[in-house]
């Protein structure tokens, strides 16, 4: 898959996925589908209000026209986009209030599933979350793709979810997590402290390590928090 960013560093391309895992050889062409053109959207290779041309996807991803249909009946779930009768199938639009109803129930759940990570995870999945702190600390923003960066936030934050071993839970905080990302990419080229943001995950990865769920919740929290004051203020202040 190719993305395409006109960012800080200019126009660059990544064959970059954002999916945290790779296994291509167990997923259908529905599923090869569902998460391409998610991360079109996420990424905004997809604007927000485009008319998504099924033949066009189709002959892009190398499947046919009932893969890509089937992706989209899915990503009208996770509202992505957004089917109208005798109109066709649009990226849906993102605005200054989807930030603020997207905030509002990250800041219940994210905190909620970092503690339930800290409290239940096993010790193999706490390996995971410490190779996944290793990245982070070696991550070198300034070097990266806008993809690159985005991926390694998705496997903090999915590993996270994960780690809860609440499977609705993860399903719910997965979607928003997406909403949150469109919204992120629509700004990430004004974001003063793009590694700021990188690096606020590493206490909160050693917090859910240790098993402290107090001190997860509250960094969780602390996050969101600082996603939604970083986003508005690159909004009003463009």
């Amino acid at each position: 898959m190719v993305f395409f960013w006109i960012g800080k560093k200019g126009l660059s391309m990544a064959s970059e996925t954002l999916a945290v895992a790779d296994d291509a050889g167990r997923k259908s062409l529905a599923d090869v589908a569902y998460e391409s053109i998610r991360d079109w959207l996420l990424t905004l290779e997809i604007k927000p209000g485009e008319l998504l041309n099924d033949d066009l996807l189709a002959k892009n991803l190398g499947v046919g026209r009932t893969p890509v249909r089937e992706a989209l009946k899915r990503l009208e779930l996770d509202r992505l986009v957004k089917t109208y009768p005798r109109r066709g199938t649009f990226a849906t639009r993102v605005d200054v209030t989807d930030l603020s109803f997207i905030s509002e129930i990250r800041a219940q759940l994210e905190p909620l599933a970092a503690a339930r990570a800290a409290r239940v995870a096993s010790p193999a999945v706490r390996a995971e979350l410490r190779a996944t702190l290793e990245k982070v600390e070696a991550f070198d923003v300034a070097a990266a793709t806008v993809t690159e960066t985005l991926k390694l936030d998705a496997q903090v934050h999915q590993g996270i979810y994960a780690a809860a071993a609440n499977p609705h839970l993860e399903d719910i905080l997965v979607r928003y997590d997406n909403l949150a990302t469109r919204i992120w990419c629509m700004v990430i080229d004004r974001l003063p402290d793009l590694s700021h943001h990188v690096r606020e995950h590493l206490d909160l990865l050693r917090a859910v390590i240790d098993g402290d769920e107090e001190q997860a919740a509250e960094l969780a929290k602390a996050h969101v928090s600082g996603f939604e004051q970083a986003v508005r203020g690159a909004l009003f202040n463009a």
